[in-house]
């Protein structure tokens, strides 16, 4: 099989040959037809996670098709339509999953990082990181949702939010532009900020009820006119951006960061006045991506795609990494 390697922190993107792998107790092997490109794999590109073991594929928005199953496994069928996420699996033993939360399991496996990922024709994944894949998404439409999709989804159905509430979404990039549509169709009243008035139009496409330009209005004032945010959705990765939004939550409001950013500078005024908080959002296990791609197909929620073949795979990590993509990177495999 051919698969996308990195071979030490730094080193470019190689494509070589490898046997395919035979799937060990509990796991199984995926016919890997589509693997979305996601920032967190410059994790793995530049080694900024410490005891990754090199060479290793990356990877975790991955969809094809069950073609062999472990001993032990009995819940997959070769033949079947799957994906796999960032969340790598669960052992159901530790004190964590015990107590039902699987997504912090202290194996910690994460797919494409701490095992080989989608950048191939063929990976191997634990049975309980795996995902059934609906009729109605092709490869390419369903790899985002593996990993931008679920992350939305799952914040936004878990944030306290009722139909109804004034939701904000900053940032309409490659997770923001799911966010707006997921928050819309969920019955939100759905605000979009982002950066300069060329994004009004595509706002209002995705379903955004409101467009707000943060390059030429004060976000927090503008939120607040408005009632005050139920749930601000921060999809960017800058600290400031997301701390210029506090000031337009509601009472009980929350911010819920979803982006990997830098140090943030926040007022306990704010928090303290309003009851409001700021709260991370871990993606989800493989249900929350089942229920993710059951959800998008269902409402009409789909991602906006540039595809390259995985000989590619340079170019187009290049393109998603210069921000400029519209707005998910897919590699799709030539079986």
């Amino acid at each position: 099989m051919k698969v996308a390697q990195v071979r030490s922190p730094g080193a470019p993107f190689e494509i070589v040959e490898r046997p395919i792998p035979e799937p060990v107790a509990g796991s199984i092997r995926i016919q890997v037809h589509a693997c979305g490109i996601c920032h967190s794999d410059s994790l793995v590109k530049e080694g900024h996670v410490p005891g990754i073991q090199y060479p290793r594929v990356p990877g975790h928005e991955v969809v094809g098709v069950v073609d062999a199953v472990g001993a032990g496994v009995t819940q997959w069928k070769t033949g079947q339509r799957v994906g796999v996420g960032w969340h790598g699996g669960y052992c159901g033993q530790c004190e964590r999953c015990r107590r039902g939360d699987l997504f912090a399991c202290v194996t910690s496996q994460v797919t494409g990082l701490t095992f080989d990922g989608g950048y191939g024709e063929y990976m191997i994944a634990p049975a309980s990181a795996v995902a059934l894949l609906p009729d109605d998404l092709s490869p390419v439409e369903a790899a985002p949702l593996m990993c931008a999709g679920i992350t939305t989804f799952n914040a936004l159905r878990n944030s306290g939010a009722r139909a109804g509430d004034l939701v904000a979404v900053l940032g309409l990039g490659g997770l923001g532009h799911l966010g707006v549509q997921f928050a819309a169709r969920m019955g939100f009243k759905t605000v979009a900020i982002a950066r300069g008035q060329d994004k009004a139009a595509l706002a209002t496409q995705l379903g955004a009820q409101i467009y707000l330009d943060s390059q030429a209005q004060d976000p927090a004032a503008e939120l607040a006119k408005l009632g005050g945010a139920r749930v601000v959705l921060a999809t960017v990765t800058h600290g400031d951006a997301m701390a210029a939004t506090l000031g337009g939550l509601g009472i009980h409001g929350t911010l819920l960061v979803l982006g990997a950013a830098g140090a943030m500078q926040i007022s306990p005024l704010l928090l303290l006045a309003g009851r409001r908080s700021i709260r991370g959002w871990y993606s989800g296990t493989a249900i929350d991506s089942q229920d993710t791609l059951r959800f998008s197909v269902q409402s009409g929620v789909r991602s906006m795609n540039e595809v390259y073949p995985l000989e590619k795979v340079a170019e187009a990590y290049d393109r998603m990494m210069s921000g400029k993509a519209r707005f998910r990177v897919v590699l799709t495999m030539d079986h």
